[in-house]
């Protein structure tokens, strides 16, 4: 069901902008809620989904870690604030799955993309800030595989919630990774990559 089914309003890209903003002033956490609006929009693009509904969820997903970033808060605190303010369900228990501590099962595929995208999208970034160039468009899947491999780079990385996440959309680890480092290539000026 889109949230124009229902009497949940979706709001405007400028709003949860904004709303983001109020919440996150690191810079650093701003790009990553860009890089996963990106990776995203790429897959509702790509699965004829939703684009507006995927790139928010995106976007949105972690606007109170900053504020709340422990397992008892986020991203429950969040979900009040986005409830309140009226945000479609869907897109709030897509939030809620993305953290797997919630027990909040994904069932959508909205949900699903989410979980997959989240720490795939922020580790790409790593990746790419470790180039000489510290350009998206000089990462490639080889140096991503790689990169998987070695505990000690991005130790934040959750590994295994990359390779579930691959597995949850049911895509091959190797053509996920490579959609979003396209996703990434794509959104390269904004991301400042």
């Amino acid at each position: 069901m889109s949230p124009q089914e229902t009497s949940e309003r979706l709001p405007s890209r400028d709003e949860v902008w904004n709303l983001l903003c109020q919440y996150t002033e690191k810079e650093a956490l701003r790009k990553h809620a860009l890089s996963v609006e990106a990776a995203m929009r790429h897959y509702a693009r790509l699965w004829g989904e939703d684009e507006e509904l995927w790139g928010l969820t995106g976007l949105i997903h972690d606007f109170d870690y900053e504020r709340w970033p422990d397992a008892e808060n986020h991203p429950y605190r969040g979900n009040e604030i986005l409830t309140a303010q009226g945000y479609p369900e869907i897109l709030r228990t897509a939030i809620m799955g993305h953290a797997p501590y919630t027990g909040v099962p994904r069932e959508t595929r909205l949900a699903k993309a989410l979980y997959a995208c989240d720490e795939l999208a922020g580790f790409v970034v790593a990746v790419a800030l470790i180039k000489p160039s510290r350009k998206v468009a000089d990462v490639d899947l080889s140096s991503v595989k790689k990169r998987l491999k070695e505990k000690a780079f991005a130790r934040g990385v959750h590994r295994e919630d990359v390779y579930a996440g691959a597995e949850e959309i049911g895509l091959p680890l190797d053509e996920h990774i490579q959609n979003v480092i396209q996703a990434l290539q794509t959104a390269a000026e904004p991301l400042g990559l």
